[in-house]
């Protein structure tokens, strides 16, 4: 194999691809990424069995060939190396070392070979929709900080991608839920996405899909089956497994009937839970929210640290009551709030709280109070 190319498109298609390989393998291959020189194009392929990106870039290929080099030290050889720089990759038969050059700069990297290579299959992928980039985006940017880390609940940590169906219109929906909190948000089914499959695409899919985001057209390809999800981004893909479960029937715990209506200033409240929340004991981070008409009364209270109360004006007309939140929570919720005011909606101490975003009706937010 010997090709040239253009530093900074090489160093796109690996920054895209390296960040799947993980720091540490048991599997040697799989701290490799897979060069393939054919035509006018080099692509690169990455996976960690679970996912596989793949990404491509347009080079001189004078000797088609494949091989595989270290994902992490090739990514940062590049990335040094001079803005518009040729960058030359060489591999022969000769000589077990891929050989880069560019400039003065020569480097000699170990190589395992292509064949071990292991390729993620893309069979039963046969449900494609194109989805809006900034919908998307959006899906996720308001939903996946509710996403569960607790391994023990496998089911709960991965994004629940799904279409509903309510008042005749179609909606792709994505939910996460870690059994504290849930966060849903919704959009206008793309053409052809009723009756896709509901998916729970894990954490790190999710994570890195929003990545590739960043950089992707107008529309994004999404491809589902009961095993597998795709998004295609243009020149790049990402392939990977689903969570092998059923996400839990979370409609079950959205309030509809929550009729204690309290609207407020969402930064001046964030800032006010941020405050209040400095003095908290780091295990629970609890926070008491006494509401009465026209204010609530933030209270912290520390063994140790002490005690901190602040109070925010709000619009609120009902009865007094009192309850407790973990202020992390609520600063979570607070963050994906697109609008100057947020909405909280009670029923009582011991019940779900339900908040919404008056300029996002397609977003809900559910947290699950603590004892005060």
């Amino acid at each position: 194999m010997k090709l040239t190319i253009e530093r900074a498109a090489l160093l796109k298609a690996l920054g895209h691809v390296q960040s799947v390989v993980e720091r540490r393998n048991t599997i040697p291959i799989l701290s490799n990424i897979l060069l393939s020189a054919d035509g006018d194009r080099l692509s690169f392929s990455a996976t960690d069995l679970d996912m596989e990106i793949i990404d491509e870039g347009f080079a001189q290929i004078d000797v088609p060939g494949q091989i595989t080099a270290p994902a992490h030290t090739l990514y940062e050889i590049v990335r040094k190396l001079p803005d518009g720089a040729d960058v030359s990759l060489t591999f022969s038969g000769d000589d077990p070392r891929l050989v880069i050059q560019a400039g003065r700069s020569r480097f000699n990297l170990p190589v395992l070979p292509a064949g071990d290579f292991p390729v993620m299959s893309s069979d039963g992928l046969s449900n494609r929709i194109a989805v809006d980039t900034n919908e998307l985006i959006r899906l996720i940017d308001k939903t996946r900080f509710a996403i569960s880390t607790e391994e023990t609940r496998y089911y709960l940590n991965g994004l629940y991608l799904h279409t509903v169906n309510e008042g005749g219109e179609t909606k792709l929906r994505a939910v996460a839920t870690d059994g504290h909190r849930l966060a849903l948000a919704e959009m206008p089914a793309p053409e052809g996405a009723a009756g896709l499959p509901g998916v729970i695409v894990p954490r790190k899919t999710i994570a890195e899909a929003r990545r590739l985001m960043e950089s992707a057209g107008e529309t994004v390809d999404v491809q589902l089956s009961p095993q597998k999800v795709r998004f295609e981004f243009g020149q790049a893909a990402l392939t990977s497994k689903v969570i092998d479960g059923a996400f839990p029937d979370y409609l079950r715990v959205i309030p509809r009937d929550n009729a204690k209506i309290l609207t407020l200033d969402n930064d001046l409240f964030a800032k006010a839970v941020d405050r209040v929340a400095t003095i908290s004991a780091e295990k629970s981070r609890s926070v008491k929210l006494a509401i009465e008409p026209g204010r609530i009364t933030l209270t912290v209270r520390n063994m140790e640290a002490g005690q901190a109360v602040e109070e925010v004006e709000v619009d609120y007309d009902g009865e007094p009551f009192e309850i407790g939140f973990n202020a992390r929570y609520l600063l979570d919720v607070c963050g994906q709030i697109a609008g100057p005011q947020a909405e909280f909606r009670f029923a009582d101490p011991a019940s779900p709280t339900l908040v919404v975003d008056p300029v996002d009706p397609g977003v809900k937010y559910v947290l699950m109070p603590l004892r005060v």
